[in-house]
């Protein structure tokens, strides 16, 4: 196999790892809002903290994403940033859909952030415990 062909079935394989490190984010902030949405209500926690609530949500979905799906080695850390950044942009798109609008505000930057970040840790520790 020519060297060529081996890098672009790397690159391939570093672009699906990615790709379903963001469907398992996205599938998990789902099933998580689903539960927050129960407890909420059950629990009568207030309005004021479902902010919150959704920011931990998004961020503990993005980063088990990485590191249930990064799985081959070097440069975790920039696959979970793409990861972050692809899950953060996607889950605006869906969750406005689902909420009735869009709405460009702060919280957008802050999820974009969150994001981020959470992708960057995830995938180090993929890579970290890849290595052990």
């Amino acid at each position: 196999m020519s060297s060529e062909t081996e890098t672009t079935a790397g690159r391939k394989g570093y672009v699906f790892e990615i790709v379903k490190a963001v469907v398992i984010a996205l599938v998990l902030s789902l099933v998580f809002v689903l539960i927050a949405a129960f407890a909420i209500k059950f629990f009568n926690i207030p309005t004021g903290a479902v902010p919150v609530i959704n920011q931990v949500i998004r961020t503990l979905a993005v980063f088990l994403g990485c590191v249930i799906s990064l799985r081959r080695p070097g440069s975790g850390w920039l696959r979970g940033v793409i990861t972050g950044l692809t899950y953060s942009a996607l889950a605006f798109v869906l969750f406005s859909v689902m909420g009735g609008g869009f709405t460009w505000d702060i919280t957008l930057l802050n999820n974009i952030a969150f994001g981020t970040a959470a992708g960057l840790i995830g995938g180090i520790v993929a890579m970290v415990a890849r290595k052990n």
